[in-house]
């Protein structure tokens, strides 16, 4: 992007809505996104920082006024500068204390957004405020204009021991001390990590500070250059991924969808609930992962039509490959299939497919095997026009030219799979010209013509026997090829279902981490109360995630009973197709 676009607006009702200019640049990004985002009064820097971050002199306003510049909320999407394969989003907002907007405090998060839903949240809220820290970013505070010196007490401290001792909370039980306290206790329990930076002013006078969009590094302070630049690299170094629930990578193209949902929910006059938000965002990809998915088997097995027919051996490989991609495809993109709704939908669609083209395969063998024979047996139909096998004699020329049919048949290379149950019905339809001819050959006895007979009658068994075992080996085939599939889905889906339970264990990780520091400084400092609370906080933590981390069976229970069925999947269409062709056939009968 060469510049911002505005993301959030309010429209001409005032109600907010998301710019679809914004939403269309985030829909074209596949990469994870680090979402940066700054909050804070009008005319403190924010936007000149967030230029900063985007490695330009210029590009967000800046407002040198009461009524800000920045309205709404505006985005800029540029490589992230350290993560190759990363988008730097960042978020500049209107800044608060604008005349036309109202002030919100972090001490008001836990009322605006929720983890759970309604129904479930009911009974629940004391214990989902603890778990903000599990999904919250981490926070960073900019003090800017600093004139005082880094001591407390009389010894020098650092930006992040300025930003605790402004955080420590005074001892006392009066509503105006719970009050004081309440911002410090909220920044501590919704925030998984804190740092701080403090900012000298960064020119000498007033008329500079309202001009930085326009002042060159030589006119602002070194001290103040240094910090921007101390700054900019802990946020390019430290700023995570942005993540759902759950661990979930979010890119551009599910950051859109995102701010959707809460738009919309918040125009709505609800409260965005992260699980909900989950819900939805995982139906909407998943969705889009099937899809994407069927691209891959249909456009590889597309290409395969163009060589039919093809033996077993090579569809059913073909088959395998392209189904093993497509579930790789699906696997990579989905998230949150817990009743594998979409898995199965995949599956279903992939083997519906594989029918068809099953059934493709087989009628572009049986015209091509037709067409040979037809072609080989026309000079002996021409005979048997003209009557040279009814002369004496006859059954033996008859035999000999039929016999020679069949050879060259079988020469024939690349007939597919229904060579010879093509062949047994060409033989089939022989038989009662070659009887006829038997019976008006008067060189032949009685005797010889019987034995003739059994002889015929025997090669129509053999070749029948032929027909049975060419299917026995393509049903062995589609089988086996199943098997392997099978055994591929099933790895699949457990290296997925892994790779969801550690991004849920690094989540909780982080909670209990955070909530153990928290304990640690409330008891060096005399709250025993507060690190009471936080113990049995990390207690539940840490029994949720024993919970979490014992269930294996999980995967047992809702993957294998779905995966094991879809063995059979295709030789029962396969079957349902034949029975139905069989009927049919009786109908006509």
């Amino acid at each position: 992007m060469p510049a911002p676009v505005c993301l959030i607006e309010n429209d001409e009702n005032g109600r907010l809505c998301v710019r679809k200019e914004a939403k269309d640049i985030l829909d074209e990004i596949n990469e994870p996104v680090v979402v940066v985002s700054v909050v804070g009064l009008y005319r403190t820097g924010k936007s000149y920082l967030m230029n900063h971050l985007a490695g330009q002199q210029s590009g967000f306003a800046l407002g040198s006024t009461i009524e800000s510049k920045t309205k709404g909320i505006w985005m800029w999407c540029v490589p992230h500068p350290n993560k190759e394969g990363h988008t730097l989003v960042l978020l500049d907002t209107e800044g608060l204390g604008d005349v036309a907007k109202k002030e919100h405090y972090v001490v008001e998060l836990a009322e605006h957004i929720k983890i759970r839903s309604t129904e479930a949240a009911d009974d629940e809220e004391e214990e989902e405020d603890s778990e903000f820290v599990r999904f919250f970013p981490s926070f960073i505070w900019v003090v800017r204009d600093f004139t005082l010196d880094l001591e407390i007490d009389g010894k020098k401290v650092t930006d992040d021991d300025y930003l605790e001792f402004a955080l420590n909370l005074r001892k006392g039980v009066s509503k105006k001390i719970r009050d004081y306290n309440l911002p410090g206790e909220c920044i501590k329990r919704y925030f998984p990590s804190r740092k701080c930076f403090v900012f000298p002013f960064p020119a000498n006078s007033h008329q500079d500070m309202t001009r930085l969009e326009i002042l060159q590094d030589q006119d602002l302070a070194q001290q103040f250059l240094e910090v921007t630049g101390h700054f900019c690299d802990y946020m390019f170094v430290n700023s995570d991924v942005k993540r759902l629930k759950g661990g979930h990578i979010v890119t551009g193209r599910l950051l859109g969808p995102l701010v959707e949902i809460y738009v919309d929910t918040i125009s709505s006059g609800e409260v965005p609930c992260l699980d909900n938000a989950v819900v939805v965002l995982a139906n909407l990809e998943n969705q889009t992962a099937v899809q994407e998915a069927l691209k891959v088997y249909q456009g590889g097995m597309e290409e395969l039509k163009k060589t039919l027919p093809i033996s077993i051996e090579k569809l059913t490989c073909e088959h395998q490959k392209f189904s093993s991609l497509a579930i790789a495809k699906f696997t990579k993109r989905s998230f949150k299939d817990e009743k594998n709704e979409y898995l199965k939908t995949l599956e279903v669609t992939v083997s519906m497919c594989y029918t068809d083209l099953l059934e493709e395969n087989k009628m572009a063998s049986e015209r091509k095997c037709r067409d040979l024979l037809k072609n080989l047996s026309s000079d002996m139909s021409k005979r048997l026009q003209d009557g040279e096998y009814s002369q004496s004699g006859g059954y033996e020329l008859y035999c000999r030219d039929r016999d020679a049919i069949v050879e060259q048949y079988r020469r024939e290379p690349n007939k597919g799979i229904r060579a010879e149950a093509v062949l047994e019905e060409f033989l089939k339809e022989r038989e009662p010209e070659a009887n006829s001819i038997l019976c008006m050959d008067n060189k032949l006895t009685e005797n010889e013509k019987q034995m003739n007979k059994e002889k015929e009658n025997a090669a129509l068994l053999k070749q029948k026997l032929k027909e049975e075992e060419e299917k026995r080996i393509e049903s062995e085939k589609m089988m086996e090829t199943e098997k392997v599939r099978h055994e591929d889905r099933v790895k699949q889906m457990q290296e997925s279902f892994n790779k969801e339970k550690e991004q849920q264990q690094q989540e909780m990780d982080r909670a209990i981490e955070s909530k153990l520091k928290e304990r640690e400084e409330m008891l060096k400092k005399g709250f025993k109360d507060e690190a009471y609370n936080l113990k049995e906080e990390i207690k539940k933590l840490k029994d949720e995630k024993e919970r979490s981390h014992g269930g294996g069976g999980i995967f047992k229970d809702y993957v294998m009973p779905f995966l094991c069925p879809l063995v059979e999947t295709v030789p029962n269409l396969l079957m349902q197709r034949s029975m139905m062709k069989s009927l049919k056939k009786g109908l006509k009968c």
